[in-house]
């Protein structure tokens, strides 16, 4: 019976080659390749030429009016979007990118005061900041830190046990410069948003974050008058 195995497994070997071939042979017939494994796809290649364009240029330049990722069109400045990046017609792309990202050595870029971190939103915190800073969190930041900021997002569901939670005393006493900084290059398991999130909403994350952080800590006495008097008829 052992000896009828290894006849079996002998001719099966043999038939495979004799099908498949050694990989790396030469031959001049037409090769026949059952299992390609990905090795030639069609596909363009860095620097590679292409004969599908007139140029034969595989890289494509790109289209009119591309911006970094993540950067925002400029807007008319103002007191409500102090910050926003000037105009970036005829300016190289990389300084686009600083402009949009950060390239400035002061604390709104950095986060810093001289040497230490600072305090302090420096953009106006409006009631549209305010919602930049809520849909800005909700996408980046609630699928690792909850809608919250408990630290009970889906991510953690699913084995993320290092997880924190952005509401406890930690973070709360933790400076805002510190806080921008974290967003910016990340920290530990966390990765950095320095290259997605701007620089402005970034800062109105932190807006939404230090609301969060309020909202956990409130008491009646953080109730407006007026609103106290509706609840208590309920």
């Amino acid at each position: 019976m052992l000896k009828g195995f290894f006849l079996t497994f002998l001719l099966l070997g043999v038939a495979m080659v004799a099908i498949l071939g050694f990989r790396g042979s030469t031959s001049t017939a037409p090769p026949i390749e059952i299992f390609p494994d990905m090795v030639r796809q069609p596909k363009v290649r860095p620097q590679a030429p292409l004969s599908f364009f007139v140029d034969n240029r595989g890289m494509r330049p790109p289209v009119p009016g591309t911006v970094p990722l993540g950067y925002e069109m400029p807007q008319p400045q103002s007191p409500a979007n102090v910050g926003v990046p000037p105009a970036a017609a005829g300016l190289d792309p990389a300084v686009v990118h600083d402009l949009a990202f950060g390239g400035g050595a002061g604390y709104a870029n950095t986060g810093k005061m001289g040497g230490n971190w600072g305090n302090g939103i420096p953009l106006p915190v409006t009631p549209q900041f305010m919602e930049r800073g809520a849909e800005r969190f909700n996408i980046n930041c609630a699928i690792c830190h909850g809608a919250t900021g408990a630290g009970d997002g889906i991510v953690k569901q699913y084995g993320m046990a290092t997880i924190v939670s952005i509401i406890d005393d930690r973070i709360a006493n933790m400076s805002d410069g510190e806080i921008f900084n974290t967003i910016t290059h990340g920290k530990n398991t966390m990765l950095s948003y320095g290259g997605t999130v701007t620089v402005n909403d970034r800062w109105a994350i932190i807006a939404y974050l230090r609301a969060l952080q309020r909202r956990e800590r409130a008491t009646a006495a953080d109730i407006p008058p007026e609103a106290r008097i509706e609840l208590e008829k309920q």
